[in-house]
């Protein structure tokens, strides 16, 4: 008898401790609370090789809860000479652990400069985004070229390409020409990816240049597009389809409505599949609207419960992840500061979340890094991370934006 109850309370303790344990059970509490996250500093695990990250151009995440990152080989001078570049695509597991890369490495010289890529090398140039479809295919897009492209889990196989590569849709197909917003073949530096999981549809974030959404079939035909490009002078409460600059991302929720990142319009708009205009979801009004800012709707992804009660927005303007209600599109709470210790943002770029709802983050320009945000239980909502306040300095005159 003895035994028994003890055998009953062993039991009922390692049964509710793995029920409540955070990060465990995926469906959220019912009352008004919110994720609380922090950052994991085991992972990942050591680089093998004296390999290095670049920028981190694209973080996915696979039906394993595996972790594909995009590497943009671009190391520093000082980098190259002591280490060399991880390859442009690489795997890992849950664990952090690599357990697959693939793809050429850019021939560079001792600055750093681009002197050619590789013969063999198919890969977008300037990786930007990827997603991993139902079927564990991976897509791959890069903001300096007309292309997206899908592969074969273990990037063995291409086998799709939408667009050709270093032929824009532009008036002379260059970066420099006149964007046309127009192409039903070809792009102008894309910068997301969403595939419908309903009938394989492909929808392109096609906003570096262009201004729009464009929609082809699973097998690469062009259906249809939606957008233009707006200016600031606009009134943009309650108006769809036009985007300030950058259409930075693009996400299909389990309703089937399309998010859409108005990055300097700091904004979400959302859509039907058709293109029809549904809401606004304001981030930060006013962190993109200067020139030369970098807006606060970069990217969007949404929790992984069988509601998505949770959408989840990065701000590369504030460097800051916002938790949004994602029926009414709410701000719930937040975390996130600038800098570079564990846990702080730099060119906050992209991020995907994985079946435990943990966050998997991407960094570019001085960031350079991937990071993994773990549930570590859930709080009241109302933490909203400090912002820094008074005016944004400005760019000198003639001084661009880095491309991102």
């Amino acid at each position: 008898m003895r035994n028994s109850r003890l055998f009953r309370t062993v039991f009922a303790t390692l049964f509710l401790t793995t029920i409540f344990q955070p990060g465990l059970n995926a469906e959220p509490p019912q009352e008004s609370q919110v994720p609380k996250f922090e950052v994991d500093p085991s992972w990942p695990k050591p680089l093998p090789e004296l390999w290095v990250t670049g920028e981190v151009g694209g973080t996915c995440v696979d039906a394993q809860d595996h972790v594909f990152i995009l590497n943009r080989d671009n190391l520093t001078a000082d980098e190259q000479r002591n280490s060399q570049p991880a390859p442009p695509v690489v795997e890992f597991d849950a664990e952090g652990n690599i357990v697959n890369s693939w793809g050429k490495r850019t021939v560079r010289d001792a600055d750093g400069n681009a002197l050619a890529r590789d013969a063999q090398d198919t890969l977008p140039k300037r990786l930007h985004a990827c997603v991993v479809d139902p079927q564990g295919n991976i897509w791959i897009g890069g903001n300096q070229d007309g292309i997206i492209q899908k592969y074969s889990h273990d990037g063995s196989k291409l086998l799709l390409q939408i667009g050709t590569a270093s032929h824009l849709d532009t008036s002379d197909g260059t970066p420099t020409g006149y964007a046309m917003n127009s192409s039903k073949t070809m792009l102008n530096r894309p910068a997301s990816i969403a595939i419908d999981p309903t009938n394989g549809d492909i929808y392109v974030a096609d906003g570096y240049g262009n201004r729009r959404v464009v929609v082809f079939d699973r097998d690469g035909h062009f259906l249809r597009q939606w957008g233009q490009q707006g200016t600031v002078d606009e009134t943009l409460e309650g108006k769809g389809g036009v985007f300030l600059d950058t259409v930075h991302c693009v996400a299909i929720d389990q309703a089937g409505l399309v998010y859409v990142c108005d990055r300097k319009g700091d904004r979400i708009e959302v859509f039907d599949k058709m293109g029809n205009f549904k809401k606004n979801i304001q981030i930060q009004k006013g962190t993109g609207y200067v020139k030369g800012l970098p807006g606060s709707a970069w990217w969007i992804a949404f929790s992984p419960d069988s509601a998505q009660k949770y959408m989840y927005v990065a701000d590369g303007g504030n460097e800051v992840i916002w938790i949004l209600d994602h029926e009414t599109g709410t701000i719930l709470s937040g975390f996130g500061r600038p800098g570079h210790q564990p846990g702080n943002f730099t060119y906050l770029h992209t991020f995907a979340v994985d079946s435990k709802g943990s966050l998997i983050t991407g960094e570019v320009i001085n960031g350079r890094r991937v990071q993994k945000f773990k549930i570590a239980g859930y709080e009241p909502a109302g933490n909203l991370p400090h912002l820094r306040t008074g005016e944004p300095a400005q760019r000198n005159p003639g001084q661009s934006a880095p491309l991102d």
